[in-house]
């Protein structure tokens, strides 16, 4: 913002329009202490500057006729010039507001989510974060191509437009933690699909150790979307239809899946990192000791090569850079990640 500002004022000819101010300050000052025999060089400054921003206590009144002439010439003059500064400062900021509004501007945060799209889904993945004690003021910087910022929230911030490599740029995408792909509900399919690999593959040609999570409609391109090298894929469709399926066989299950899903509803899943003391342990042993000393169920372990195991053997032994699955109450912010 600093660095904005300063290429606003050098624009607009800030630092030649404070000088008139200073310099009519200044002579104002010595004019009036020239004039004035009983007023002292502090009062001088103190009259010009009250005179000049229109305050007028009144504890200094010019008795010499030169002493009127400058107040007058202050007056006048001063209320033109001060009005023009203040009016070109507030005109920067409301400049940057109504950029920031209609996705015209850039961001430089770092260590930020990218979310790409927006829908009801979008909402929701962003009600997700709030609730979520890492993410409840993390920026999120949303591109879309919509007219303006779709939701009140102050750490989300707004770029329009398609997903380029200039929205990515502005988006700061090489210091991004994570990119969120949403598929656009306006197309069919297909095409929806055809979008979000594109989108995937201007996303990894720009920064390739970005963590990309992309939504697809069929299962048929999640291929393609692995030759893309996205990190996690989700098929909104295959999901929904195998959580029908299972709650339709075991009664209450989704209930037990929304509530580990959501930060707003009871116990959720996380990922711990596995600490020294769980370093060559067996997992039956850890998972007994995070039952008693944390109360979370430990269901499996994120191994450092990035695959994933379930319900592992009980003898398993952690190794360094594993991260435990978790289901817990409460989650503690100290090293976790999202599961």
């Amino acid at each position: 913002m600093i660095s904005d500002f300063v290429y606003f004022a050098r624009h607009e000819n800030l630092g030649r329009l404070f000088l008139l101010i200073l310099l009519l300050i200044v002579v104002s000052t010595i004019g009036l202490y020239l004039f004035e025999p009983d007023i002292t060089i502090f009062n001088a400054i103190w009259w010009s500057i009250v005179t000049l921003t229109t305050v007028g206590y009144g504890d200094i009144t010019p008795t010499t006729t030169g002493g009127r002439i400058i107040g007058i010439f202050i007056m006048f003059l001063g209320i033109g010039l001060l009005g023009t500064f203040t009016a070109t400062v507030a005109s920067f900021f409301v400049e940057k507001k109504m950029k920031e509004e209609k996705g015209m501007k850039s961001f430089d945060f770092e260590d930020h989510v990218i979310l790409c799209g927006w829908n009801f889904r979008a909402r929701e993945i962003l009600e997700e974060f709030r609730n979520d004690p890492r993410m409840a003021t993390k920026p999120v910087i949303l591109i879309a191509n919509i007219d303006s910022k779709p939701v009140d929230d102050d750490r989300l911030y707004f770029i329009q437009g398609e997903v380029t490599e200039d929205t990515l740029t502005r988006a700061n995408l090489s210091h991004a933690s994570s990119v969120v792909i949403l598929g656009d509900d306006t197309l069919d399919e297909t095409s929806r699909d055809a979008k979000v690999v594109l989108s995937v593959l201007t996303v990894e040609s720009l920064n390739p150790n970005v963590y990309t999570v992309v939504e697809l409609s069929t299962e048929e391109n999640i291929k393609h979307c692995q030759r893309a090298h996205a990190d996690e894929i989700i098929v909104g469709s295959e999901f929904s239809a195998r959580l029908l399926a299972r709650a339709t066989m075991d009664h209450g299950i989704s209930k037990v899946i929304s509530e580990l899903l959501s930060a707003r509803l009871g116990n959720d899943l996380y990922k711990i990192p596995a600490t020294e003391e769980m370093i060559g342990q067996a997992f039956l042993e850890v998972m007994t000791r995070l039952k008693r000393e944390k109360n979370s169920i430990a269901l499996g372990i994120h191994h450092a090569d990035g695959t994933v195991v379930t319900n592992p053997p009980s003898d398993q032994i952690i190794q360094e850079g594993d991260e435990i699955i978790v289901i817990t109450l409460k989650h503690e912010s100290g090293g976790a990640s999202g599961a």
